[in-house]
């Protein structure tokens, strides 16, 4: 009998047997999806550059201006037609009460940015492991309405032909409006759909309700986009409608959430996850 000789397969097939590579990938992904404990430093930096683009976008975004007023026509004939067309008797009765314009004014031009905020800090702080995921929502929010200031300028009712609408903010003389003084220069006039008052109130309405404890903090959650509501249309800022495409926008936000998190912000856990001696997220509870 002759020696047997036994031989090795070599080249591709004795390459490494498991897709490594591919396994390494997917747990980065995992890792990037998983909620984090948020870095202050690094979230008022996002938030900053965020918002300085946000703006950039948005008043860079041409001025159409003929455009913009048949937009502003077509709604509010819309609006004629579906029975909704109210703002201009809800501005001029606001108007009409002095003290009560000039409080709408103030909360137009400074609440949207202050209730914001004050909510990031809450989650930030009480909600760590939820922090993420909320604050992509607004992201996204936000992101997909520039698409929407691009696609369909929108005069708001205030500077529309022949609407009769009263511009309380130049009646009134009222500090703070991107719409007066020199600031109107600088901000895009006939950027009115969606309306971001009601996606970001709306935001932090819906967060304050799902997230806090105190059931009357939880019903000012809800009170809060109704009066931005009444508010954008009583100062002649906004239609209707324009809140409705706000409303889109944040169904937008919320999808994208869910989809990257696998579950919508609430219900995540409440605190971050803890990073084991290896690198391992050990669970925490809700």
């Amino acid at each position: 009998m002759g020696d047997t000789t036994v031989t090795r397969l070599e080249g591709p097939e004795e390459a490494v047997p498991h897709p490594v590579a591919e396994e390494a990938g997917q747990s980065a992904l995992r890792r990037l999806r998983a909620p984090g404990r948020p870095r202050l430093w690094f979230e008022i930096l996002l938030i900053a550059v965020s918002y300085w683009t946000y703006s950039l976008i948005r008043n860079a975004v041409p001025e159409q201006k003929a455009e913009a007023l048949r937009n502003a026509d077509w709604i509010w004939r819309t609006e004629h037609g579906l029975g909704i067309a109210v703002e201009q008797s809800v501005n001029h009765a606001a108007n009409s009460v002095t003290w009560l314009i000039i409080g709408m004014n103030y909360y137009y031009a400074t609440l949207h940015f202050l209730v914001t905020l004050g909510v990031l800090v809450w989650l930030f702080r009480s909600h760590p492991g939820r922090y993420a995921a909320t604050r992509l929502a607004l992201f996204a929010t936000t992101g997909v309405a520039l698409v929407g200031y691009y696609l369909y300028p929108l005069a708001p009712p205030r500077l529309m032909n022949g609407g009769d609408f009263v511009d309380t903010v130049q009646v009134h003389h009222t500090w703070g409006s991107m719409a007066s003084g020199d600031l109107k220069h600088m901000s895009n006039q006939y950027a009115a759909m969606p309306s971001m008052h009601i996606g970001w109130s709306l935001w932090c309405g819906l967060t304050i309700f799902a997230l806090a404890k105190v059931p009357w903090v939880r019903v000012l959650g809800l009170l809060y986009p109704a009066a931005t509501l009444v508010v954008i249309v009583a100062t002649a800022n906004h239609f209707w409608l324009d809140a409705v495409g706000g409303v889109l926008c944040l169904s937008f936000g919320f999808t994208v959430a869910r989809v990257w998190f696998g579950a919508l912000p609430h219900a995540l856990p409440r605190l971050a996850p803890v990073r084991g001696t290896r690198g391992a997220l050990l669970p925490t509870k809700a």
